[in-house]
């Protein structure tokens, strides 16, 4: 770019200061690519920003020169979502991570765009132990604006719902650089609701930072009780979970239920393991969940097609983790620095069928997997996971990798399932079998919100015809 990047850089450095801003190639190597499968490509620069105005500073100058801008939190995406496909700047959120406010009587927090999930949870344990927000099974480096934005899921998904539905409001910065505040904030000083105004956040959450770059948002918060515990539920046939989880979710007694197959250690393989969370401010209270709890699975019990497995305390702490650290101990199992998975959003009565295509699929690509089913809401949904671990240093281990996701991305749309944030080739599917008129409308969205296309381009764009 010679002069013209000299000129961009030096631009750069005016918005944001020399120190947080960079090209140099050990720096643009980092920003390049992440644990998942997608090739590298390198930005042209990253750019720290510490406010809004910079970031809106920033958005101007790239309109201006044409760049490419990609948003980037934590960086933890794993499918390529923040690799600047068609190079730019990376705009690294890190540096705007103030928590603002927290509103105990109305349960919510505010947040700068670059606050992580760690950050949040170690603040409100040591200022507000009485509150506590759903927590993704990320690592802590991840951001809160990140998970919310492409419809993440936690702890409390099932008793609340998915990440995007705890949203309040958001600032943000649209790509010609005018700021908005959406919610109930752009009336009111307060951030309780994103209701009963026209509800324009949608236009920025699952769209992959191709509609403009959030700045702030609020999150509702929820009682942390004084005492969690979990059960655990095991069966052998994945033919029997539809129903198991619709008996649980209907106890209304539940925080948090998973599901986990897996192929290692061997001697689980074959089995369902039902993780049942609940949460209460006394002995009494846990206690009656537990009575519930097992009342409703009884016919399994009695049948010997399922039974409660005890829990012992070493057991009990891991489980009872959030993050859970278990799935990073997964991830890294094939060494090299390499895993990615494909989460499915779809009806928990496809569970059998996902359980058995995630692992035909993982043992014709000779990998070993796991596999895991959260639920959201009362049963409304599943984000259903296929994990394939591989080692980047191994050239066929990634591409048995690449060839397990793709077919998994398939399997799930066959199911009649969404992939979770979707890496390009998986939105291509999507895109494919998408309803012509939604997948226009999406394209004028675009175009009205970043008519210079400058905004993550690459994403949501199908097989190159632009949107």
């Amino acid at each position: 770019m010679g002069k013209m990047s000299d000129s961009i850089h030096e631009a750069l450095s005016t918005i944001v200061g020399s120190e947080h801003v960079s090209k140099e190639p050990e720096e643009l190597f980092l920003y390049a690519r992440d644990p998942g499968t997608m090739q590298p490509r390198e930005p042209d620069f990253v750019a720290l920003p510490g406010s809004t105005e910079e970031v809106r500073q920033i958005l101007l100058l790239a309109n201006q020169r044409r760049i490419p801008v990609v948003p980037l939190g934590g960086g933890l995406v794993l499918s390529g979502l923040t690799i600047p496909q068609k190079g730019g700047i990376v705009l690294d959120m890190k540096r705007m991570d103030r928590i603002l406010e927290v509103n105990e009587s109305s349960r919510y927090v505010i947040v700068e765009a670059g606050v992580s999930q760690g950050a949040l949870q170690a603040y409100l344990r040591k200022n507000y132990p009485q509150l506590k927000h759903s927590i993704p099974d990320s690592p802590p480096t991840a951001t809160v604006a990140g998970n919310i934005l492409i419809h993440g899921s936690g702890h409390l998904s099932q008793a609340t719902g998915f990440h995007s539905d705890m949203l309040n409001g958001l600032e943000v910065v649209l790509p010609t650089g005018e700021v908005c505040q959406l919610g109930s904030c752009s009336v009111s000083p307060y951030w309780f609701a994103r209701a009963p105004l026209p509800d324009l956040s949608g236009l920025f959450l699952g769209w992959f930072g191709t509609t403009g770059v959030v700045t702030k948002l609020a999150i509702k918060l929820y009682p942390n009780p004084a005492l969690r515990d979990v059960m655990l539920f095991v069966t052998e046939s994945e033919d029997y979970l539809p129903d198991i989880l619709y008996r649980l979710t209907g106890t209304e007694m539940l925080e948090d239920l998973l599901v986990t197959m897996t192929s290692e250690p061997r001697w689980v393989e074959g089995m369902q393991m039902t993780r049942i969370h609940m949460a209460a401010n006394s002995d009494e209270e846990l206690e009656l969940k537990r009575r519930v709890i097992k009342r409703s699975l009884r016919s399994y019990v009695e049948e010997k097609e399922g039974g409660f497995m005890d829990v012992l305390p070493p057991m009990k702490g891991s489980f009872l983790e959030t993050p859970i650290r278990d799935i990073s101990v997964f991830a890294d199992s094939m060494k090299g620095g390499g895993f990615e998975y494909v989460g499915a959003i779809m009806p928990i009565e496809q569970f059998p069928k996902a359980c058995r295509e995630g692992a035909s699929i993982a043992k014709r690509n000779r990998m070993p997997y796991v596999q895991i089913a959260r639920i959201v809401g009362r049963a409304h949904s599943m984000m259903f996971a296929w994990g394939y671990p591989f080692n980047r240093a191994d050239k066929r281990s990634l591409e048995r990798a690449q060839q397990a996701l793709d077919e998994a991305n398939r399997a799930a749309l066959d199911m009649g399932g969404i992939p979770w944030k979707a890496e390009r080739p998986s939105q291509e599917l999507i895109l494919e079998r998408m309803d012509p008129a939604t997948r226009l409308l999406m394209q004028r969205v675009q175009r009205l919100m970043d008519p210079n296309g400058i905004m993550n381009p690459g994403n949501w764009q199908g097989d190159g015809d632009g949107i």
